[in-house]
């Protein structure tokens, strides 16, 4: 764990010591308020939550998107479409290594981090709006916004570990179901918008909404620890490297991060594939989305009231790899889908609660573990379009997901299996 700093008994913002021998009149006791409650605790999470919602749930409902794209005849066929919501996702994991010790060096400048990288998150999407074609898509709504929202995120993790220490694991889930809630209505909203407006005037009107919704609540956007008067650069501790239990978990992280994002990507196309509308491939999204915010609320409760760690990792991948290869791989209805995605949304959506858990048990300082697994995330969730783009060769007919779609399930199944048998490293536990 972190080192933790604790108030002084006395309470108040700032207390001046009384003029004596005993006590040194010249010091200034700063108290800080307490973690994990209080109002200042539970705005901060709030804030951190709308904002998780508005930046966050925008590309994980790249899947309307890139069924529009593909539907239009300047972008259709481009096999380069899925890029843009990969790389929109995957900077902030590729970045984390980078991120992660550029926002411990500069404390004193994390709230402008989060302002930058709003602002860039914003002006990215108006640059999209001005692109015709998917190369100028992929460099503003792909790779200008993942930089904006690296830029803003890392900060707001670093604040939300000073916030909330014994209930972190609720803290995390409740940060990260904003992207989930988020996604239960921004896929239908973004269909309509899009079938009536079309992409540009679309991405204007999330532009606007991210500058509106983000601007009144910057102000609750605060550490609870005071800036370092110094600045210099204090080393990782990467001792962690040493243990053979962090590969065991990097690489359950790997293969989940290779699979994870493939339902939101293709879910909606394979909707259209068994002949549902658009709007229905919104709705199932949205049941996922909803899902991911129930399991990132829940696996982060139990990460708080558990330490078997490995637990969770066996029920959130195995369970995730069942519905892959039973509950998609056989549907060719809508029920079956709607049932896919809440599973697989709660199960597979409650793996990145187990990050600061990764960290807490391989390292005092688990920042350095955190990023090393949203680097390895990144890593997966980077080939995942290239890849995926590569197993849609077949033509669409009636057998197992759909014919067109049978590899992508079996390769999303596989890899979910191999991400649960990070679970049975425990015996490497005593050793760490």
């Amino acid at each position: 764990m972190s080192v933790e700093l604790r108030p002084m008994p006395n309470s108040g913002a700032v207390a001046s010591a009384p003029q004596s021998d005993e006590e040194d009149g010249n010091t200034l006791i700063h108290t800080m308020p307490p973690t994990d409650k209080g109002a200042a605790a539970w705005k901060f999470l709030l804030s951190s939550f709308v904002i998780e919602a508005l930046l966050w749930g925008f590309p994980l409902t790249f899947g309307v998107f890139q069924e529009y794209y593909s539907s239009q005849p300047q972008f259709e066929g481009d096999s380069n479409i899925a890029v843009i919501g990969t790389v929109s996702t995957s900077i902030y994991f590729l970045g984390a290594p980078l991120a992660a010790p550029v926002v411990k060096r500069f404390h004193r400048y994390q709230k402008h981090m989060v302002v930058i990288g709003w602002a860039m998150c914003v002006a990215s999407l108006v640059g999209a709006s001005f692109a015709t074609s998917i190369a100028g898509l992929i460099a503003t709504q792909g790779v200008l916004y993942g930089f904006g929202f690296l830029m803003l995120y890392f900060p707001v993790l670093r604040m939300l570990n000073e916030w909330f220490v014994a209930r972190r694991g609720l803290a995390y889930g409740v940060l990260y179901a904003g992207g989930g809630f988020s996604g239960v209505g921004m896929p239908f909203l973004l269909q309509v918008l899009l079938s009536k407006y079309g992409y540009q005037t679309t991405l204007r009107a999330v532009a606007v909404a991210q500058f509106l919704g983000v601007a009144p609540i910057l102000h609750m956007i605060k550490g609870r620890l005071p800036p370092s008067p110094h600045g210099a650069m204090r080393m990782f501790d990467v001792s962690f490297l040493r243990q053979p239990l962090f590969y065991c978990f990097a690489l359950s992280n790997l293969f989940q991060g290779f699979a994870y994002y493939i339902p939101s990507l293709y879910l909606p196309s394979y909707a259209s594939a068994i002949g549902l509308s658009g709007t229905m491939g919104a709705l199932l999204l949205a049941a996922h989305n909803l899902a991911t915010v129930f399991g990132q609320i829940g696996f982060g409760w139990l990460s708080d009231h558990t330490n078997n760690v490995f637990m969770l990792i066996f029920i959130s991948s195995f369970t995730s790899a069942v519905a892959a290869f039973t509950l998609w791989g056989f549907a060719h209805s809508l029920p079956l889908l709607v049932i896919f995605a809440l599973v697989f949304g709660m199960f597979a959506g409650g793996f990145l609660i187990n990050w600061p858990k990764f960290g807490a048990m391989l390292s005092d300082d688990p920042q350095p573990v955190y990023s090393m697994m949203a680097f390895g995330k990144g890593i997966g969730n980077l080939a995942t379009g290239p890849i995926t783009a590569g197993l849609l060769t077949k033509p669409v007919s009636g057998g197992y997901g759909m014919g067109r779609y049978e590899s992508l399930i079996l390769f999303l199944g596989s890899f979910m299996l191999c991400s649960s048998l990070g679970a049975f490293a425990w015996p490497l536990k005593k050793r760490a």
